[in-house]
């Protein structure tokens, strides 16, 4: 089976609320996402594509660009929430702290109500620190556990 990757960058600001680390303090990081979408079987179209890059870029490379650069990710119950939209700003807020394991199935899930089969989203917050979401992840949560 043929499958092609888009890489994308972006920049984000975000903190992890009530956490006891460094990131509780409101931080930025420079992102790269990586996005895994798996071709139809063997098919190529006729000029030898599983899919053509520039169709990704401009339909989820799009969306990162309109919806993920240059924000603010905050968990729903942050009191900067508030204060942020109270100075005219606009916070992406997430269920739960915007973590990198978040913002990779955010991605994910994002490419797939787009039409696009994902098969995995690696996701670096940093050059040494990267979450992956991928589809057997999930199913993998989903497979009874067979330690007894």
């Amino acid at each position: 089976m043929f499958s092609v990757a888009r890489e994308f960058s972006f920049s984000y600001g975000h903190r992890l609320y009530r956490y006891e680390g460094r990131c509780r303090r409101l931080h930025g990081h420079n992102a790269r996402v990586v996005v895994e979408i798996s071709g139809n079987g063997d098919t190529l179209n006729e000029m030898g594509m599983a899919l053509d890059f520039t169709d990704i870029k401009a339909t989820l490379g799009r969306w990162i660009d309109e919806t993920l650069d240059h924000r603010v990710f905050l968990a729903e119950d942050d009191p900067l929430v508030q204060v942020l939209r109270d100075a005219g700003e606009d916070p992406l807020v997430f269920d739960g702290n915007p973590t990198a394991e978040r913002l990779a199935k955010a991605i994910y899930d994002r490419a797939v109500a787009m039409g696009l089969r994902v098969s995995r989203v690696d996701f670096w917050e940093t050059q040494n620190c990267r979450a992956t979401y991928s589809r057997r992840d999930a199913e993998r949560d989903d497979a009874p556990d067979k330690r007894g």
